[in-house]
């Protein structure tokens, strides 16, 4: 059973950076086949999918958050994270990571964490 853990503060300043780790147990974040993402839901909204990193450490991003989300990882410690550079109120969220597959042209994900609240507040 594959478990994800999100871990970072729970408030940032605005223009700074957010940053998060996602732990993994339970499978390898360099198995092939899948990626690794982050995804957030600001509140009374829905899931905003963010971006990922793929098993050989390759990415992806959203185009609306390209230019100020970073994704690495640390293979030797199973995680990965996220920056989110230049917060402001509006990156007020839940953030999650989870495990993403390609299912013959449709993506499905299977493993979640169970999300952190960020909230961007001077």
């Amino acid at each position: 059973q594959v478990q994800l853990q999100e871990s970072g503060p729970g408030l940032v300043k605005p223009s700074q950076t957010l940053s998060l780790t996602c732990s993994v147990s339970g499978g390898s974040i360099t198995t092939n086949y899948y990626y690794w993402s982050w995804i957030r839901q600001p509140p009374g909204k829905g899931l905003e999918w963010m971006g990922s990193i793929g098993n050989s450490g390759g990415t992806a991003y959203s185009p609306s958050l390209k230019s100020r989300t970073s994704i690495s990882r640390d293979s030797s410690k199973n995680l990965f994270t996220l920056q989110l550079t230049s917060v402001t109120p509006e990156d007020t969220a839940v953030y999650y990571c989870a495990r993403e597959y390609d299912g013959f042209g449709t993506w499905y994900s299977d493993f979640w964490g169970p999300g952190t609240q960020v909230t961007v507040s001077s």
